[in-house]
C-alpha cells in the first residue's frame, strides 16, 4: 500500500520551498538577461523556468495524493498535468547536461570557445532540449487516451493501472527514456565534471579556493542526477524487465520533486562566485591604480 500522506507532505514541502526560491531566481534572471547574459545564464534561466512549470502543475499531484492516490477529475486534465509534470523532469536533466558541457568546453578550450560562445547558441540549444523532452513525453497522451474496449467504469486513477495493450507501448518507451534521456546525459555529466576537476588540479595558477568551488558545483550537479533522477528512471528499467509498472514508482517521484528546491542553489552559487570574482578584480585594479599614482 502507498502511504499517500507521506507523498502529500513531500509535495507540500517542495511547493512551499521551491516556488519562492525559483520565483526569486527567475526575477534575478530577468534583470541579468537585459545585461549581456552569458550562455550559462540562459541555460540556468531555462532550468529555473522548467522548475516553475513543474511547480505550477504540482498542485494536481497534491490533489491526487490528498484523495488517496485517486483521480476524480477528467482524464484529459490528467494527461495534461502528467505531460507537463514529466516533461519538466527530463528538461531539467538535459539542461543540467548542457550546463556541464558548457563548463567543460570553457575550461578545456578557454580561448577558442570564448569566440564561439554566444547566447544565441545557448537559446537554440535550450529550445531543442524543450522539444526533445516534450516530444518524448507525448507518450502520456497516447497512453491515457488509448481506447479500452473492456472498460465499463470510468477510471479513478491518473496514469496508472495500465492495460496489457498500453504496457506494450508504454514500457518500451520508458526504457528508451532510461537509456537516451537519462543515462546518456548522466554519463556526459560524469565525463565533463571529472575532466574539469582533473584540469583544475593540474593548473597551478588556479587558486585553491576556486578549485574547491568548482568541485562543489560538480558534486552538486552529480548528486542531483543520482539522488533526484536515478530512482525514478530505475523504475522504468524495472517496469520494462518485469512487464509491469512497479507500485513503489510513486515514491521514486519524490526525489525528482525535491530537485526543484535544489536547482536554485546552483544559480545562487554562480551569483556568489561571480560577485567574489568581481570583487577580487576590482581590488586588483584599485591596487594597480594606487601604484600608478605619482608619489609626492
Amino acid at each position: 500500500m502507498i502511504n499517500h500522506w507521506v507523498i502529500l507532505a513531500v509535495y507540500i514541502l517542495t511547493f512551499l520551498i521551491g516556488l519562492p526560491a525559483n520565483l526569486l531566481a527567475i526575477c534575478t534572471f530577468f534583470k541579468k538577461l537585459g545585461n549581456k547574459p552569458s550562455p550559462n545564464d540562459i541555460l540556468l534561466f531555462n532550468l529555473t523556468a522548467s522548475d516553475l512549470v513543474f511547480l505550477l502543475f504540482l498542485p494536481f499531484k497534491m490533489y491526487e495524493a490528498a484523495a488517496g492516490m485517486e483521480w476524480h477529475l477528467s482524464q484529459t486534465l490528467c494527461s495534461i498535468a502528467s505531460y507537463f509534470f514529466f516533461t519538466t523532469i527530463y528538461t531539467s536533466s538535459l539542461l543540467l547536461m548542457a550546463i556541464a558541457i558548457d563548463r567543460y568546453l570553457g575550461l578545456v578550450f578557454p580561448f577558442k570557445y570564448r569566440l564561439l560562445r554566444k547566447p544565441l547558441y545557448a537559446a537554440a540549444g535550450s529550445i531543442i532540449i524543450w522539444l526533445v523532452s516534450a516530444a518524448h513525453c507525448s507518450i502520456v497522451f497516447i497512453t491515457v487516451h488509448m481506447p479500452d474496449q473492456n472498460a465499463t467504469l470510468p477510471k479513478t486513477v491518473c496514469y496508472e493501472n495500465f492495460t496489457e495493450q498500453q504496457k506494450k507501448i508504454l514500457l518500451p518507451v520508458r526504457f528508451e527514456f532510461f537509456v537516451v534521456i537519462y543515462m546518456l546525459p548522466l554519463l556526459i555529466c560524469i565525463f565533463c565534471y571529472i575532466n574539469c576537476i582533473y584540469i583544475l588540479y593540474t593548473r597551478p595558477r588556479i587558486t585553491k579556493e576556486k578549485k574547491q568551488r568548482a568541485i562543489g558545483m560538480a558534486l552538486c550537479t552529480l548528486t542531483i542526477f543520482l539522488l533526484c533522477f536515478l530512482p525514478y528512471n530505475l523504475s522504468h528499467l524495472v517496469g520494462f524487465s518485469s512487464n509491469n509498472s512497479p507500485l513503489w514508482r510513486y515514491y521514486t517521484l519524490l526525489p525528482s520533486t525535491l530537485n526543484t528546491c535544489l536547482d536554485p542553489f546552483q544559480f545562487f552559487h554562480q551569483i556568489m562566485d561571480r560577485l567574489h570574482f568581481d570583487s577580487r578584480l576590482s581590488l586588483r585594479r584599485f591596487i594597480h591604480l594606487q601604484h600608478l599614482q605619482p608619489t609626492s
